[in-house]
């Protein structure tokens, strides 16, 4: 699924510059080399950032 279609950033990209980046959803999108167009997207982005982070968390706690 396309998170950003401004930039044609998958939830897959996102979710893997998430676990490397400890910034919001813009840095994650600095670390895949863009950068927020319209910034629609930026609310579900950071959503996802931050499941992300979690379901980490609770991966390496187990």
């Amino acid at each position: 699924m396309y998170v950003c279609i401004c930039n044609a950033i998958r939830e897959t990209d996102l979710r893997r510059a998430a676990v490397h980046c400890s910034g919001d959803a813009e840095a994650c999108y600095a670390m895949l080399g863009k950068r927020p167009q319209c910034g629609s997207c930026l609310c579900d982005a950071d959503a996802i950032v931050f499941e992300e982070r979690e379901l980490g968390c609770c991966k390496a706690a187990a």
